[in-house]
């Protein structure tokens, strides 16, 4: 009977150790599945901080990427990596400009450009004629391909439209009502 009676605390050890055990791992993994998560929305956040700004974008002679986003848009998440290897590959040769859609003061670019879903790419030529428009969720390689027609001057004009886009949401953040103390 003694030596059962020892067993059973050695067990139950053993058992708290595996527990623990698997509750460290677990928590390991959803820290480095939490950073890799939150890698897109940094990587929207910090495009609006290091954007060109698109009145300087359009008159320094350079062809200009030019994407309309928001921080909530999934899709937009989703695509960022893809958008900052590109940046990180093309961006002496081109300007790469982010509006942030939720931010009333590019108001005029999101009307002016008939933003109604996001993400929406905009390519530029070098003169600022608008080559291609991008709306939704879109494959690397096909804006790597319009990116590089840019470079070499190629005219032709395309609208691609995804339909896993996000919708824009009308901004109503400026409008005065009874309660906003205006």
């Amino acid at each position: 009977m003694k030596s059962e009676s020892r067993e059973t605390p050695l067990i139950q050890n053993l058992k708290a150790i595996f527990v623990l055990l698997i509750a460290l791992v677990f928590v390991i993994s959803l820290m480095l599945f939490k950073n890799l998560f939150f890698q897109s929305a940094y990587l929207l956040k910090s495009f609006g901080e290091l954007s060109v700004d698109p009145e300087i974008a359009f008159k320094n002679n350079k062809p200009t990427f030019l994407e309309f986003y928001a921080e909530w848009c999934e899709v937009c998440k989703e695509m960022a990596p893809k958008v900052s290897n590109l940046k990180e590959e093309y961006d002496k040769d081109i300007n790469f400009v982010f509006l942030n859609v939720d931010n009333q003061k590019w108001d005029k670019y999101i009307r002016k450009f008939d933003v109604n879903g996001i993400p929406q790419v905009n390519l530029f030529d070098k003169k600022g004629n608008l080559i291609s428009t991008y709306i939704g969720k879109q494959e690397e390689i096909k804006i790597r391909k319009s990116i590089d027609q840019l470079k070499e001057e190629v005219k032709s004009t395309e609208k691609v439209v995804n339909a896993e886009f996000s919708s824009v949401k009308e901004n109503k953040n400026h409008e005065l009502t009874p309660r906003s103390h205006g």
